[in-house]
């Protein structure tokens, strides 16, 4: 109390001399050195009322505590301590078993300065030790010790870990290419129980987190949007996803006693060359070489491809130009409109048309194969595991129920191991999509897909999975190029919210299409270089010969 008396006897003084000066002022107006001092006296005066305003506060002590201790017990569900996380570290089990641990990926690349700022906020958070930055740690070097810490204390008898292992989720900060990294990761670990996966949309379509309820919008990066999604992810739902293996053959020159390709040819992250099959099989002797990697979302090819390429040859080049999420879809829009593709049938080939680029077989009964027709106007071709492309638009629709019965097709669900193969013919028939019921021209259903490229008019075409673009180089003489997709397995996902993705082990999951939802039955409505994916994925078996895939 008597600091409190000192501090207010100060600002008594002060003020007193205050009025003094301001008296003295005002019968000599003209006295400049005198103004100066008076300045001096205020700023004097100011510091003097602050420090009696600080001695006066009276904050009880508790209610602080009290405040720090309430925010410190609701992040506790999702803290991992340092004994699970680190090798050989302290064992210290804390009294509170988290109700949904987290491991948090995060590119810092994404999203322009968005990946760097979520990534000190989820360090702030959390500890520090289960926060992970992308471009410095490797994901699988970080789940593999992960899950080895965790096996050593469950066979030391700790419950806790194991408890932390049967609630742990994984948060994953990106691009749908970063999300898709993560997943292969965690498919190549072949867990018993894989952890299920959040993903946060930093990225230009984001259409992996809009498929499953997070949005398609950048989110906040500040502590108390970061706490939010904390708590979704902990009430999300797990839902099961396909995986669709995707496995490449083609002649290409490669370096002595390595698998991997001569430049110039550049593969996505998501491709990865293999070396599988015996010195003695005549494939490998013709200079056939072995690609293979996988997909969660969608495969595609033609103009949608080409658009995607030339966005991510621009961001590369010119990266002060995409820094966040608004400026990036506006490049991507004028690119579309510079590349041709609303009057595709004056400025492109129809060599570029996908019946003459290829042919396409499609597996509507497993190990059943028939040719697949397509429309000669078709330029953009669509397989898709989830509703969700180009920033979450949906190319299959909902068909009514006439035509499900007619085609013979099921509804589309994102476990049922089928893929909706869609065309496009040019960029104004994509805009339909835009449209309440719109779609793109429904071309099948099937268990798996197959592309066969022999040498034509076209020494080229670009694909893409996931969100990663490449040009895609074609026979020039009489070799061929082979692309199977076909079913690999199944991830966890985390859905929240309304998503449009549906699950076929759902009940509650509508099995036929809402009145309201039902479609016409007319058909034609119109960075560097980095391992952006799992060196592993997608593991074929060893005795397994590729010349029996095409």
């Amino acid at each position: 109390m008597r600091d409190v008396g000192v501090g207010v006897g100060v600002g008594l003084d002060l003020t007193i001399d205050n009025l003094k000066i301001a008296s003295f002022l005002s019968r000599h107006p003209n006295r400049l050195s005198a103004r100066l001092v008076f300045l001096l006296i205020c700023c004097y005066l100011h510091a003097g009322l602050r420090l009696m305003a600080k001695d006066l506060k009276v904050q009880p002590k508790s209610e602080g505590t009290a405040t720090c201790e309430s925010e410190a017990e609701s992040l506790k569900d999702y803290w991992i301590p340092d004994y699970i996380l680190l090798h050989e570290s302290k064992v210290e089990k804390p009294s509170h078993v988290p109700a949904s641990p987290v491991i948090v990926f995060v590119n810092s690349r994404s999203g322009g300065q968005l990946g760097g700022e979520l990534l000190v906020s989820y360090k702030t958070l959390l500890n520090k030790n289960q926060v992970f930055d992308l471009t410095k740690a490797a994901p699988d070097k970080a789940l593999h010790q992960l899950y080895l810490n965790l096996e050593k204390h469950k066979r030391d008898g700790d419950s806790f870990a194991s408890e932390i292992q049967k609630r742990l989720r994984i948060i994953v900060a990106g691009g749908d290419g970063t999300a898709g990294w993560i997943l292969g990761v965690i498919s190549d670990l072949n867990l018993s129980q894989p952890p299920p996966v959040a993903t946060v949309p930093l990225g230009t379509g984001n259409n992996l987190p809009f498929a499953f309820g997070w949005g398609k919008k950048n989110p906040g990066t500040d502590l108390e949007s970061v706490k939010m999604f904390l708590n979704q992810v902990r009430d999300a739902k797990e839902m099961k996803v396909d995986s669709w293996h995707v496995l490449m053959k083609m002649r290409v020159p490669r370096k002595e006693g390595s698998c991997d390709p001569i430049p110039p040819l550049e593969l996505p992250h998501s491709l990865h060359a293999v070396h599988r099959v015996p010195q003695s099989d005549p494939l490998e002797e013709e200079g056939y070489r072995t690609f293979r990697g996988g997909f969660w979302n969608y495969f595609s090819m033609g103009m949608d491809a080409q658009v995607s390429y030339a966005f991510h040859a621009e961001r590369k080049l010119h990266p002060e130009k995409f820094k966040n999420q608004s400026s990036n879809q506006s490049a991507y829009a004028k690119l579309t409109c510079s590349q041709g593709w609303f009057w595709a049938s004056l400025s492109h080939p129809s060599s570029w048309n996908i019946a003459q680029l290829a042919k396409v077989s499609i597996m509507r009964k497993p190990g059943q194969w028939e040719v697949l027709v397509i429309p000669p106007t078709i330029r953009s071709i669509i397989c898709l595991n989830l509703p969700s492309f180009s920033g979450g638009l949906n190319p299959w629709g909902i068909p009514s129920r006439r035509r499900l019965r007619v085609k013979e097709w099921t509804p589309p669900y994102v476990d049922d191991g089928y893929l909706e193969v869609v065309g496009f013919r040019n960029a104004w028939h994509g805009a339909v999509l835009y449209a309440p019921s719109g779609h793109g021209t429904r071309l099948a259903q099937g268990r798996g897909i197959r592309f066969e490229f022999h040498k034509g008019a076209a020494d080229h075409t670009f694909m893409r999975m996931d969100g990663e673009p490449w040009k895609q180089p074609l026979p020039k003489k009489d070799d061929t190029v082979v692309i199977e997709i076909s079913r690999f397995g199944q991830v966890n996902m985390l859905a929240t919210g309304e998503n449009p993705s549906k699950s076929l082990n759902d009940p509650l999951t509508p099995r036929t299409p809402r009145d309201s939802e039902y479609d016409s039955d007319e058909e034609e409505v119109v960075e560097d270089r980095r391992k952006l994916g799992a060196a592993e994925s997608f593991r074929l078996p060893e005795d397994f010969n590729i010349s029996q895939v095409s």
